[in-house]
């Protein structure tokens, strides 16, 4: 099970920074998760947009650089895409930095992943579901599942991203037998965590990475 770093370490530093994945890679993540947004014309590592307009944000291609360092060549990386409209952009930026072997990319939105496919189509992609809104509309049902299914099993998507609330052992059957693997973000809890590890799935996310120990860790 892959450990993943939440905007790096979010608990222990500012998220989508330097300091952030330090902490991350002090505390054994195997992945550093962070945010990509596009913002007054320049991709950026922020949350939302309100993220980006209450703090000076790192560049994308500033972020890179520092990645590619050989303190972080042990580690894989999940971009995440926050809306839709520069998948491509992101992609070269990622090419240049000889990153996209390491990369998992996941958005909320299906056309974003399917524009990241079209431009690198080796990209391991990833969708995002069961935010606070989704979750209070009741929009999770056996019918969503199902069409998950199809769209892993189909090969237009490699992995779910999942809220934690979402996740049992029956959905990561039914995705891995898809011949997909199951995230569950974003858990800051360690009996959530190891509940979660008994459902086999593929990576849990949190924002506080000492919380796995070394249980999990071996």
């Amino acid at each position: 099970m892959q450990r993943v770093g939440h905007k790096g370490a979010g608990q222990l530093a500012p998220g989508n920074t330097i300091a952030s994945f330090d902490a991350a890679l002090v505390h054994g993540v195997d992945v550093i998760e962070f945010d990509v947004l596009r913002v007054r014309g320049r991709l950026v590592l922020a949350h939302s947009g309100l993220d980006a307009w209450r703090r000076p944000c790192l560049t994308l291609v500033g972020a890179l650089a520092v990645l590619c360092d050989a303190r972080f060549a042990g580690l894989l990386f999940n971009v995440d895409l926050k809306r839709p409209g520069y998948e491509a952009e992101t992609m070269a930026a990622l090419r240049a930095a000889g990153l996209t072997g390491r990369v998992l990319v996941s958005s909320q939105f299906a056309r974003c992943l399917d524009r990241v496919r079209r431009v690198e189509p080796t990209a391991r992609v990833g969708i995002s579901v069961g935010g606070w809104l989704s979750r209070r509309r009741h929009r999770w049902n056996r019918r969503v599942v199902q069409r998950l299914f199809d769209a892993i099993a189909s090969g237009r998507f490699d992995c779910l991203m999942a809220h934690h609330r979402l996740v049992d052992s029956d959905l990561v059957s039914r995705i891995t037998a898809a011949g997909g693997e199951v995230y569950a973000w974003t858990v800051d809890s360690e009996q959530i965590i190891e509940r979660l590890t008994l459902t086999g799935v593929a990576g849990i996310t949190t924002n506080d990475p000492r919380l796995f120990g070394t249980r999990i860790a071996g």
